[in-house]
């Protein structure tokens, strides 16, 4: 069996007296996604803390590529990449100094970073400085200083906050191609399409604690209703009608419904991630 990429066992930490992270565990695959789901103040960002290096965890133990997240291990933070809401680009570079800079510190000569500008749409920007670009154009840099050493391991904290659809949806597509290329993600959002659209699988965190840890498929499934939805039209309105696939009657009004003239439409009704979330826990995931 492949060894995860991230693999943590029942890691706490505390910040005074408040309990942050109260003992989760999980793994990450290699080419895999995981959408890290919470509210804030849920846990998420400490526990990309703790994997990342920037705090140490109070109980348990965790591993990048194998190796202890405790120890300052100059060859984990190499096969990093993250990107951080907090922007911390240097704003008097031009777009390609800030990555041939980055680059430079892992030791990277001659770094690609014109094809990464490109990959995240600023490839005609890359001799301006980030000083004038917007917030969507720093988050889009954020987000290439991320792919620049071609990570094994990428953390990414609401990467497409502040962006456009258009540029959203390019953006997903280079987190898809980074877990195709092997890179294993963890991903926060609060975007639930994204995170549908994104994730192998989904952890729920709320209060410290993972909730559920399952495929966005197998949670539908569990928490969802087994129903469908039929939408006809009924003169100058639409009419719906939903039909439980537990019914004894179901096939046959079906069959009756799929015959009409005025049928519009036939859609299953699944829940939705926020839906599982606030059964589970009782919060919103935006809260």
């Amino acid at each position: 069996m492949t060894q995860p990429s991230i693999e943590v066992q029942n890691i706490a930490y505390n910040y005074g007296d408040l309990r942050a992270v109260k003992g989760i565990s999980f793994d990450v695959q290699p080419g895999e996604i995981l959408g890290f789901l919470g509210p804030n103040g849920a846990g998420k960002s400490t526990t990309i803390k703790m994997l990342t290096g920037q705090l140490t965890p109070k109980s348990g133990a965790a591993r990048i590529l194998g190796r202890d997240i405790a120890k300052d291990d100059p060859e984990i933070q190499a096969q990093i990449g993250v990107c951080f809401e907090e922007k911390n680009l240097y704003l008097n570079m031009s777009a390609k100094e800030n990555l041939d800079f980055y680059a430079s510190l892992f030791g990277i000569k001659n770094p690609d970073s014109m094809e990464v500008l490109r990959r995240v749409g600023l490839a005609d920007r890359a001799n301006d400085r980030v000083h004038s670009f917007s917030k969507g154009m720093r988050q889009r840099m954020m987000i290439s200083r991320a792919f620049i050493n071609k990570p094994k391991v990428l953390f990414l904290d609401e990467p497409t906050d502040g962006l456009d659809p258009v540029t959203s949806a390019s953006i997903r597509k280079t987190i898809k191609e980074e877990a195709e290329r092997g890179a294993a993600v963890l991903l926060t959002t609060h975007d639930m399409f994204e995170a549908d659209e994104l994730s192998d699988r989904v952890a729920f965190i709320n209060d410290g604690v993972i909730a559920a840890l399952d495929t966005v498929e197998n949670l539908k499934l569990k928490y969802g209703a087994r129903s469908l939805k039929v939408r006809l039209r009924d003169g100058s309105k639409v009419r719906e009608e939903h039909l439980d696939l537990t019914d004894p009657g179901f096939s046959a009004r079906l069959e009756v419904l799929s015959s009409s003239p005025d049928l519009m439409t036939i859609h299953t009704e699944e829940a939705t991630l926020e839906a599982i979330f606030i059964e589970l826990t009782g919060r919103e995931l935006k809260g």
